[in-house]
C-alpha cells in the first residue's frame, strides 16, 4: 500500500525512523546529483565551507584531514574520502597544503565556494516544491520533538 492510499490514521501508526531514513537517503541523493551535474561534490563543497573564515570557519585557519572530519562528523557519510576530494581541490588550486599538513583555502578557492553556494537555492525550490512554508516548519518542529522524546539532542 502506498502512503498515497493510506488514511490519516493509519500514516499516524507509520514509524516515523523509517520515513526519516527513506527520506534522508532520496535527499542526499538528489542534492548529490544536482551537485555532480555542476561538476564537483557534496564533500568538496563541506570542506571549502569548513576552511573558508566567510563561512563555517571562525577564523579561516588552515585545517589537517582529522580535523575537519571531526568538525563534519555530524554530516559527513562513511562512503566520503575527505583525503580523495581534498586532492582535488588542491589540483584545482581550490587548496593549498602547507608543511604541517593543514588544508588553507585559496582566494580561487573561497571564489568556488561562493560560485558553488549559488546552486543551493535552485536545489532547496526543487525539493520544496508544493511544501507551504508553514508546513515544513511544523515538520520540522515535530522531527525536533521526536528527536528530544528519543533523548536525542539538537545542534
Amino acid at each position: 500500500m502506498t502512503t498515497q492510499q493510506m488514511s490519516d490514521a493509519e500514516l499516524a501508526g507509520q514509524p516515523a525512523a523509517y520515513w526519516t531514513g527513506v527520506a534522508y537517503e532520496a535527499l542526499i541523493a538528489y542534492t548529490r546529483t544536482q551537485i555532480a551535474e555542476k561538476g564537483y561534490t557534496q564533500p568538496q563543497f563541506w570542506l571549502l565551507r569548513n576552511l573558508s573564515e566567510n563561512d563555517i570557519s571562525p577564523d579561516g585557519n588552515g585545517m589537517t584531514l582529522p580535523e575537519l572530519r571531526q568538525a563534519m562528523t555530524s554530516y559527513i557519510r562513511p562512503e566520503d574520502d575527505l583525503a580523495a576530494e581534498a586532492e582535488v581541490l588542491l589540483e584545482r588550486g581550490w587548496l593549498t597544503r602547507d608543511a604541517e599538513d593543514r588544508l588553507w583555502l585559496t582566494k580561487e578557492g573561497e571564489q568556488a565556494r561562493v560560485d558553488l553556494a549559488r546552486n543551493a537555492p535552485a536545489i532547496r525550490a526543487a525539493l520544496h516544491e508544493g511544501i507551504d512554508d508553514a508546513d515544513y516548519v511544523t515538520t520540522l518542529k515535530v522531527l525536533q520533538r521526536l528527536i528530544r522524546n528519543a533523548g536525542g539532542t539538537i545542534g
